[in-house]
């Protein structure tokens, strides 16, 4: 499946949404660095969670599929790595979190990727293998490191990504030396932190965060395996909550009302611009009421943007995304792709440096359209069909296997009116 044809419609139903990808990862990494084996539940094998458990054995973890997920046996943080090679296919997370995690082993290891994930930024970890006399050198192949990370004071920019903290978090309690992580800036996006430090935590590694201006991580300590169970994810939910506010009746199960997910977020949003939200035992629905647009400060919450805009070209008023910088280096330049597609099919959406303003028209016109290889653009395209007055036509729509692998399957489960070409 490479391109959906979707006829205007409302979607209708109750539908669970994937496991946290986010929260996924980080148990899994966890497990892989624990002494013993853990299980990990309600897995959803993305290609993004693929990479990670590629990722995992390439350390010297063993990870084995089980009842709904899968039994990781770490290799306790032990054992220099000798000429391993890490697959991160296009998987951010995967990429930011190994690289400190396999520096924390020591030895030599080369990552590799698709092309437009190793384009993305890693000056701040060039930066601290410098500081650390760790060698690293961009190959045919990848990026090939030698050395191993000493522990001490380390610098990163706050707004950047927070994928970088959440890697050296990880990493640091292995090493011997004490350490501390200085944040330069406001932490952008301390949800995805809140994931980590939660995650260490229930495996039995500790953290002092001082505002997340300051992380203190003693050395030496021991990531203790556990059995855990991955939580539904918000910002999957998101797509099928926006939908709601517009005007279908869907239901999302199997999310937590507790959870530290940043994206979590998309509840409030829907409030303050007018839909009702009900909860109810880890099920969410958004209900249609008039909706009147805001200025919105994204920087926590990066990955709702293209779905925001969505909701915004519905809504009477005008909306602005702002603090948005850091999704020009996401699977697309989402700032670019939002914008272009979007106005494809009407709406009336201006693209800012850091920023989306979008005057709201109610309706938008459909049209063809292009994914961009980007997971959320195809799902945002497809909401933007349930207020279209003609056909959406999605090209590249098999991209939703990042995270989502049965997305299209759950829409037309919902009463979306899809034909493939």
């Amino acid at each position: 499946m490479d391109t959906v044809v979707i006829q205007p419609g409302k979607l209708a139903g109750r539908v669970t949404v994937p496991p946290s990808k986010s929260v996924a990862h980080r148990l899994l990494l966890c497990a892989a660095l624990s002494q013993g084996t853990s299980r990990i539940t309600n897995v959803a094998l993305s290609e993004d969670i693929a990479a990670t458990l590629r990722a995992v054995r390439a350390l010297g973890a063993a990870a084995e599929p089980c009842a709904d997920g899968h039994a990781v046996t770490g290799m306790g943080g032990a054992g220099a790595l000798s000429d391993a090679v890490i697959d991160c296919n296009e998987s951010g997370s995967t990429l930011r979190f190994l690289i400190p995690i396999a520096l924390a082993l020591g030895g030599r290891f080369t990552v590799t990727g698709k092309p437009r994930l190793l384009e993305r930024p890693l000056d701040a970890y060039f930066a601290i293998c410098d500081q650390d006399g760790i060698a690293y050198a961009r190959t045919p192949d990848g990026i090939t490191f030698s050395g191993r990370l000493r522990g001490g004071d380390y610098t990163l920019p706050g707004n950047v990504s927070s994928q970088y903290v959440t890697g050296l978090l990880l990493a640091l309690p292995l090493l011997s030396a004490d350490s501390t992580i200085h944040i330069a800036g406001p932490l952008e996006s301390r949800g995805y932190v809140d994931l980590t430090l939660e995650a260490m935590a229930a495996f039995g590694v500790g953290v002092e965060n001082q505002a997340y201006q300051t992380f203190h991580i003693k050395g030496g300590q021991t990531y203790i395996p556990r059995d855990a169970r991955v939580e539904g994810d918000f910002s999957q939910a998101a797509f099928f909550l926006v939908a709601g506010a517009l005007g279908s009746d869907v239901t999302v199960t199997g999310l937590s009302p507790q959870s530290a997910q940043g994206d979590r977020a998309i509840t409030d949003i829907l409030r303050v611009m007018g839909a009702e939200i009900a909860a109810a035992d880890g099920a969410f629905a958004a209900h249609a009421r008039p909706l009147a647009g805001r200025r919105i400060d994204v920087c926590q919450i990066p990955d709702l943007v293209p779905v925001l805009a969505v909701l915004a070209a519905g809504a009477a008023g005008t909306t602005e995304l702002y603090n948005a910088a850091r999704l020009r280096i996401k699977e697309s330049d989402r700032l670019q792709t939002t914008a272009l597609e979007l106005g494809k099919l009407g709406a009336d959406i201006t693209e800012g440096h850091d920023s989306l303003i979008i005057h709201g028209t109610g309706r938008l016109s459909g049209g063809v359209c292009d994914a961009h290889n980007d997971h959320r653009i195809a799902m945002a395209l497809a909401v933007a069909s349930t207020i279209a007055d003609g056909p959406v036509t999605v090209t590249g729509s098999a991209c939703v296997r990042k995270s989502y692998a049965n997305f299209w399957a759950d829409f037309a489960m919902l009463g979306g009116n899809i034909h493939v070409q």
